[in-house]
């Protein structure tokens, strides 16, 4: 998977979180057995993950920086980047975080979402 199509997915899960259609998207996106990892420390299957995604807060702006993929075999790859997001009355956001993604029945599928959150100095 080239680095143009996995940003073409990691902007598209994006932009649903800056409109409020996150868990519409991601439960398009999320593989059944998806799993999300968040800075916070919570681990969230696919059901806990599309719950908390109905009740967030929409977020107002998003940048994705340093973009790099990483193979990880023949129907799956791995994007890392730089994430940074703000919203309103919240502190702005900026984590490492990690999407893999992997081809299922000729479809790509979000497998794993991992966040590493960075010094505010970012």
């Amino acid at each position: 998977m080239s680095l143009h199509e996995l940003l073409r997915l990691e902007h598209r899960g994006w932009r649903s979180l800056c409109d409020g259609t996150g868990s519409d998207v991601y439960d398009e996106l999320l593989t059944d057995d998806g799993v999300m990892v968040l800075a916070h420390g919570a681990v969230l299957d696919r059901a806990a993950a599309l719950a908390s995604l109905r009740d967030a807060p929409v977020w107002d702006e998003y940048l994705i920086e340093h973009p790099r993929v990483v193979p990880v075999g023949a129907d799956a790859a791995a994007l890392v980047y730089l994430g940074t997001a703000s919203r309103t009355g919240a502190p702005p956001f900026a984590a490492w975080m990690t999407s893999v993604y992997v081809r299922r029945w000729g479809s790509w599928g979000l497998s794993l979402y991992q966040q590493t959150p960075v010094a505010d100095t970012v």
